[in-house]
């Protein structure tokens, strides 16, 4: 998720885990709010690491320090931490209890996006991610944020208490409706008699109302939108070609492997000009990718380089509200090409 969301989630996390020793004055609930700020922050610094080149840096984020057994494993040290800096010694259970909480909910919290966090290192570097909710999504974020900033101004508990169950029960909501998605996605598909080879549901931005699918089969991807207000409307798909000999020629370049491994085979090879594009298809909607790199200038392989994000950001929200109310059937493709 991003910054705000694992701050705001920190906070919540950690004046919960010190409710009792906010009621008995051991510590303040600003204290409590500062703590979970900063030791849910810790796990993304890892972004400031450089490791070479674009297609690393994206895939070695959500590493070691979004690991479940590392980030144990320092909890008691950031406890001990915590009390020395409080002097509050006989705070180091309950310490010890809220850093594991805040440190490892802020990967769990990771890997419900489709981005792949490495909870399992140093056992397995599998890149686990759901994509039930997007990366941003204000429905989360909000009632963390307005639950723990009303506790602080007027003390009362229960209001991060509040904004906890309300943002946990929109990440149930967004696992539960995406189930329902790919359900009406491979109904729709098996009615219409499309082969798939891999099938990935995953939300779109800012909501878990409307879901975008994505066919891999031979030679072509297809990517199609699902709203869960759409009812038995079928939906539209668009096909997009993936060269086959292009793939082959270039399956076993290091930087193309890599990305074909992190995103579970759903990457698109292309030739633009003189130049092969590598797209990872996960993160974005057709024509708007987040992550592609040119990875070759005609026969020669090159260092990765990533290319700009493209926006248009009028026509891209004004049809994400549309599609997500089932007011249009067109995929966005169809509108900025």
């Amino acid at each position: 998720m991003d910054s705000l969301s694992q701050i705001a989630l920190g906070a919540a996390v950690s004046v919960a885990a010190f409710h009792k020793p906010i009621r008995n004055k051991q510590i303040k609930l600003w204290q409590a709010a500062a703590a979970g700020t900063v030791f849910g922050t810790l796990p993304d610094l890892d972004v400031l690491i450089s490791h070479g080149d674009p297609i690393s840096d994206m895939t070695l984020h959500r590493t070691e320090s979004h690991s479940l057994f590392y980030l144990s494993l320092i909890s008691p040290l950031f406890a001990w931490l915590l009390v020395t800096l409080l002097r509050s010694p006989g705070l180091f259970k309950q310490s010890f209890i809220a850093i594991a909480l805040v440190l490892l909910t802020h990967p769990l919290l990771d890997t419900l996006t489709i981005y792949g966090t490495q909870l399992a290192l140093p056992f397995s570097d599998y890149p686990f991610g759901t994509g039930s909710v997007f990366v941003i999504d204000p429905l989360y974020t909000l009632p963390l944020l307005i639950g723990t900033g009303i506790a602080l101004f007027n003390k009362k508990l229960s209001w991060n208490s509040a904004g906890l169950a309300l943002s946990s029960a929109y990440l149930l909501f967004g696992l539960v409706a995406q189930q329902w998605a790919y359900a009406k996605v491979e109904q729709q598909l098996a009615d219409f008699d499309q082969r798939t080879d891999k099938l990935l549901v995953t939300a779109t931005p800012f909501n878990t109302l409307l879901w975008r699918a994505v066919v891999i089969r031979d030679g072509e991807y297809l990517e199609g939108y699902y709203s869960l207000l759409d009812g038995s409307t079928p939906m539209q798909w668009r096909s997009f070609t993936r060269d086959k000999a292009l793939i082959e020629l270039w399956k076993d370049n290091p930087a193309v492997a890599r990305l074909a491994w992190f995103s579970h085979g759903f990457y698109q090879l292309e030739q633009k000009g003189n130049e092969v594009l590598l797209t990872d298809l996960r993160m974005g909607m057709a024509p708007f990718y987040s992550f592609s790199f040119v990875v070759a200038d005609g026969a020669q392989a090159k260092p990765p380089v990533q290319l700009e994000f493209p926006r248009d950001n009028a026509a891209s929200f004004a049809w994400l509200y549309q599609r997500a109310l089932a007011k249009t059937q067109l995929p966005l493709s169809d509108l900025v090409q």
